[in-house]
């Protein structure tokens, strides 16, 4: 078995000999680190950790860490990565003081991307999604979701789930992959939603399910967009393909999206802008993971998610990037960290869990990555000299990452 091991580290972070499992509340400040420490690979899987101490005297391959730390690679469990062209064009609508509903009443957000998705080739959106997928990997990303719902109609949405399906052929990153018919009304259907719900329910999730080509369901629980009683529909219809649900919702507006979405064990929440008490008691009777995408509300120069609100009540919360080409052009979740740390008052220790385990959970994958443990993926990278943990989220605009790690083998 070819081994490497990385020794002399001066951090070694999120690194734990008993399961770490969702993290919540208080527990989101905690930490587990190694300081002085190994970590041995095997294969694609961590094989061993611990003090400098203990380290094995010998590996296939040996990497001296000094003075650097290193991190279990993120988990970015909402991304909607696969789409055709950027739209800085409404950035600077945006600057000149249009709204994002103006936008969109314009023709413009979601409904500016699926026309031009379903204009590109399959071939030309693979390409552009898989070097999108290879940056966001530099960045240290090791797990990933990414959404349909730049097609609305049945050949759309399914060209952008078999590009999903390409993308993982050509990466050791754990892909999730969610359908997300349910982004928007297009404009066929602008005066027969009826239509559209039947033609998402009769015809894009039997074909969906019948490729194998997704994991979840998404829903943009919104005002103007989806209602909770459509959320509900499409959340039975998911379940039925055997899908599960992970739902945008409260990004403006409270409709009731996070009680129809935990009443159905919703997977995860996402957006959550906005959020009252009776919601966040709401979360806390269930297991759905509230994850936050403060990358979105730093582009919309809108309001964040009232996180520490949330951790204080006993919640845990996830972190992800939102990369899209309309509200959040960035898969750099250590800017998502610096975000959360100074818009929403998270300490880097539950920015870091929220990033790591959390997001892991919120993906189904907190068995397998999101922490240093034995037999989980070797997804690691190892920063350059830094500090301190603190340092990562506190030093925005310089690139501290000098390598990452999935599955065993340097990207």
């Amino acid at each position: 078995m070819a081994t490497i091991l990385i020794k002399h580290i001066r951090t070694l972070v999120q690194a734990s000999h008993t399961p770490v499992g969702v993290v919540a509340g208080a527990r989101m400040g905690e930490l587990p680190v190694i300081d002085d420490a190994f970590l041995l690979i095997e294969n694609e899987r961590i094989a061993g950790f611990g003090p400098m101490s203990e380290a094995p005297e010998r590996a296939d391959t040996q990497i001296d860490a000094s003075g650097r730390m290193v991190f279990p690679c993120w988990c970015d469990s909402h991304t909607h990565l696969v789409f055709a062209g950027s739209r800085e064009t409404e950035f600077v609508d945006r600057i000149r003081g249009l709204s994002y509903e103006e936008i969109a009443r314009r023709g413009g957000g979601i409904l500016n991307s699926a026309r031009r998705l379903n204009d590109t080739p399959e071939e030309a959106l693979l390409e552009q999604a898989l070097a999108r997928l290879q940056e966001v990997q530099r960045f240290g990303t090791g797990a990933i979701e990414i959404k349909s719902g730049y097609g609305l109609s049945v050949e759309g949405e399914l060209k952008m789930l078999r590009v999903i399906r390409e993308l993982k052929k050509h990466t050791k990153m754990a892909v999730k992959a969610t359908f997300l018919g349910a982004h928007a009304l297009p404009p066929a259907y602008r005066e027969n939603r009826e239509g559209y719900l039947r033609l998402i329910e009769e015809e894009m999730l039997p074909k969906i399910a019948d490729e194998g080509l997704a994991d979840y369901l998404d829903v943009f629980c919104e005002k103007n967009f989806f209602s909770p009683q459509e959320t509900e529909r499409l959340i039975l219809a998911g379940q039925r393909f055997g899908l599960k649900a992970k739902i945008h919702t409260n990004q403006f507006n409270c409709l009731g999206g996070i009680e129809t979405s935990v009443r159905h064990g919703a997977i995860s929440v996402d957006h959550l802008e906005v959020l009252t008490d009776v919601e966040i008691e709401c979360l806390l009777s269930g297991n759905t993971m509230p994850t936050l995408l403060p990358g979105a509300p730093f582009f919309l120069n809108d309001h964040y998610p009232p996180a520490r609100r949330m951790i204080e009540a006993g919640l845990p919360v996830a972190l992800a990037t939102d990369y899209n080409p309309g509200s959040s052009p960035s898969g750099k979740m250590a800017f998502v960290l610096t975000l959360a740390c100074v818009k929403m008052r998270m300490t880097p220790e539950e920015a870091i869990n929220a990033a790591t385990i959390n997001g892991a959970a919120a993906m189904e994958l907190q068995h397998t990555h999101g922490s240093i443990e034995v037999g989980k993926a070797a997804n690691f990278f190892i920063t350059k000299p830094i500090p301190s943990i603190a340092y990562l989220p506190y030093a925005f605009g310089s690139d501290l990452i000098e390598q990452v790690f999935v599955g065993g083998v340097k990207c």
